[in-house]
């Protein structure tokens, strides 16, 4: 069964995750999603399959970008993210100037074009103007994908997505969807908020809360810990800047203390971004390392090492995001969504194992399901 309706999506910054996120919308064809996929934790949900989102509005403030279609936009420099479906038809979709604020750090202004920003020479949309295209183009949901460090330019587009009447993704560490006050307003205007900071299908974060997990589960005393992380994208040279760190190192070690049997000391945990390697570009590498204690009070250690793509390692998350943020949508649900954002992100409001997390996901779906009209399949 398909969806009578698609989904519409508005996205700020069309940097790496955006691109992995567009290309997958072209790669996860009907055709396709009737074999046994790969790649993604739900073919459909609702209804609703990867082919059924499209972008209908697009911001970022990159000469490169801005004025662009959507479908050019998202190879432009200095995106770096893999190529895996470079066949993206025309989509009659502007990517227009948004506002700079906080979204560029001062130093990357240090770097060649490639590997940063180049600012465009159009003028910042109004607050009332970009509230309007969101109207206008009739966005289902506007997803923020600020860089780190944006937390004033992560707030303004929570405030258009409320005076537009979108439901809202925040995909990265500014605290809205934990911030009670932010949370109420989206609870008391009756629109969907899913938040906050991405959590990867299949990287550092989630397999560090795994393995943390299982120590708890299996009786070993977690003593010391750390995450280190590389990369060489756009992301990585932002957070060189250590004063925009602050809230992703709260956001990332925040998700493995969650899980811990009993909260670890500051000083024996360490968890954020390393360092930037410009020639990993979109390849992200990450070192974990767990000391613990087994039976007899006998000593252990673990050591991983984890490279994965980046951005594509986020897609195929924020696609069920999205299709989770539809339903509440289409069900007259408003507010934070608990379970989805317990899931699919680092720093909900409430943090729940992984396991209750994904029960609590599933049961929103399975919930959610009586209220769509559907159609049958193409």
């Amino acid at each position: 069964m398909m969806a009578k309706n698609g989904i519409r999506i508005a996205i700020a910054g069309v940097g790496n995750c955006a691109s992995s996120l567009i290309q997958g919308l072209y790669y996860y064809t009907p055709e396709r999603c009737a074999t046994d996929v790969v790649g993604l934790m739900h073919t459909e949900i609702g209804g609703y399959r990867p082919c059924d989102i499209s972008v209908v509005a697009a911001f970022d403030v990159d000469a490169r970008k801005v004025g662009q279609d959507v479908s050019r936009a998202i190879f432009a420099k200095p995106n770096c993210t893999k190529v895996f479906q470079a066949d993206i038809p025309e989509m009659g979709v502007v990517v227009r100037m948004g506002q700079v604020l906080d979204g560029i750090s001062p130093h990357m202004a240090d770097y060649d074009d490639n590997r940063t920003f180049v600012r465009a020479g159009a003028a910042e949309l109004s607050k009332a103007e970009i509230v309007a295209s969101l109207k206008e183009s009739r966005a289902d949901i506007l997803l923020n994908y600020m860089p780190v460090g944006s937390e004033r330019a992560a707030r303004f587009y929570a405030e258009c997505a409320l005076e537009a009447g979108c439901g809202f993704i925040n995909n990265m560490p500014v605290f809205i969807a934990s911030d009670p006050a932010f949370a109420a307003r989206f609870t008391a205007a009756g629109l969907p908020i899913i938040g906050d900071d991405i959590k990867s299908q299949l990287g550092a974060t989630i397999t560090h809360r795994v393995l943390t997990d299982l120590f708890a589960k299996r009786g070993v005393k977690l003593l010391r810990t750390y995450q280190l992380n590389t990369g060489g994208n756009t992301d990585f040279l932002n957070m060189k800047n250590q004063e925009r760190l602050a809230s992703k190192k709260t956001s990332k070690t925040e998700a493995v203390q969650a899980v811990a049997k009993s909260r670890m000391e500051n000083e024996n945990i360490h968890i954020g971004p390393s360092d930037y390697v410009p020639w990993q570009n979109d390849n992200k590498i990450c070192f974990i390392r767990m000391e613990g204690l087994l039976f007899g009070d006998v000593p252990m250690d673990l050591e991983l090492r984890l490279s994965v793509q980046d951005s594509p390692n986020s897609a195929g998350v924020v696609i069920d995001m999205i299709r989770c943020c539809k339903l509440a949508l289409e069900n007259g649900i408003g507010g934070v969504l608990a379970g989805p954002s317990a899931y699919f992100c680092k720093h909900p409001p409430a943090q729940y194992t992984d396991d209750v997390a994904y029960e609590m996901t599933e049961e929103f779906i399975r919930s959610c399901r009586p209220a769509l009209a559907a159609t049958a399949a193409e």
